[in-house]
């Protein structure tokens, strides 16, 4: 008999999302967005996103058991986002997730959101390399980390977003530009049709692993104030922001990989679905001679399948579930694909 199956539960922000994961594979997930409730705020409202979870928590776990034509009585573990997050949107997949495994008497996993989008891959493409560089891209996160075991090893922080994350600048400029919420797919899309060297945008950081898209957000900005009483080229300037968002991004990972010996490169979270992103990296892995590794479309954004993953690499890796009381950390660092309860790592701390 093989591992038992882990229920993954994802409410960090605005997906409700569940999953069923098996020694590595991928049984069933499902997934509904608030979204289209956010975009007439132009983002996230957290109160709006919390109720959201308590409406489709039930039937979203449902939808992926049925789809894998499980029952809820062939669960053998749970593993939950627990942060970072909106607090209380975390609550309420934390609350789910403790009445499931103690109404089944199995065990919990509290699982760092980010860890999350790294074991997305595997799903994909099978264990990770051993080691590996991991670019993060999403609307709330920039990381470069180098990756050795997942569930057993810390990870190493190369670099991190200092401001502004890649999907906040594209949110945040598409604004300005005039596009829909939320900004990311709306920049690709009309990107397509405009030029990505018509506009001088800055690089930021060109000699850190760290990113900063704060002042690329602001220069696109100026440019487009520029305009001011005339007709805003906004093709151009999505495309010459998309090329530097992605030039940044693909030139840091690629050069980590050359200078930490590390023959692959995974890039995960919503903003690896961005299309000038995953096609840079192709070309620029290719030519460094590195494998990349990038999840498919529907693995990119938060889901729960990518928790499930967590949890199955956790049961498989022997690792101590987490207590039923166990509590969220909005903002908690990644240290561990397990994240640690608030309370013990003030206790370590302090220690």
């Amino acid at each position: 008999m093989g591992s038992p199956i882990v229920l993954g539960i994802e409410s960090s922000c605005d997906e409700t999302g569940a999953g069923l994961v098996r020694d590595g594979r991928l049984l069933g997930h499902a997934v509904a967005s608030s979204m289209d409730e956010h975009a007439r705020y132009g983002g996230v409202v957290p109160e709006i996103a919390s109720r959201a979870h308590l409406h489709a928590l039930r039937p979203v776990v449902r939808q992926a058991l049925d789809g894998a034509g499980l029952r809820l009585s062939d669960i053998g573990a749970v593993a939950v986002t627990t942060g970072p997050g909106l607090s209380g949107a975390l609550q309420v997949g934390l609350a789910g997730a403790k009445g499931i495994a103690y109404a089944l008497g199995v065990p919990l996993y509290g699982v760092h959101h980010l860890a999350g989008h790294v074991a997305a891959d595997t799903l994909e493409h099978g264990p990770l390399p051993d080691p590996c560089v991991v670019l993060i891209v999403s609307g709330g996160h920039t990381s470069l980390l180098l990756v050795r075991d997942l569930a057993r090893d810390p990870v190493m922080h190369l670099g991190d977003t200092l401001d502004d994350a890649a999907g906040e600048c594209f949110d945040k400029v598409a604004r300005v530009f005039g596009l829909p919420y939320p900004g990311g797919p709306a920049i690709d899309r009309t990107a397509r049709a405009g030029d990505p060297r018509a506009v001088p945008l800055p690089r930021p950081l060109p000699g850190s692993y760290d990113f900063s898209f704060s002042g690329l957000k602001t220069a696109a900005a100026r440019w487009a104030e520029s305009y001011a009483g005339r007709e805003l080229p906004v093709h151009d300037g999505a495309a010459s922001l998309q090329e530097a968002v992605a030039d940044v991004l693909t030139r840091k990972a690629v050069a980590a990989c050359a200078e930490h010996g590390v023959g692959t490169l995974v890039v995960v979270g919503g903003v690896a679905a961005n299309s000038r992103v995953r096609s840079l990296a192709e070309e620029r892995c290719r030519a460094a001679g590195v494998a990349l590794r990038v999840p498919p479309l529907r693995l990119c954004t938060d889901n729960g399948a990518m928790i499930a993953a967590v949890g199955d690499l956790l049961v498989r890796a022997g690792a101590d579930p987490a207590p039923l009381d166990v509590s969220v950390d909005p903002s908690a660092p990644l240290e561990y694909a397990a994240l640690r309860p608030v309370a013990a790592r003030a206790a370590a701390a302090v220690a």
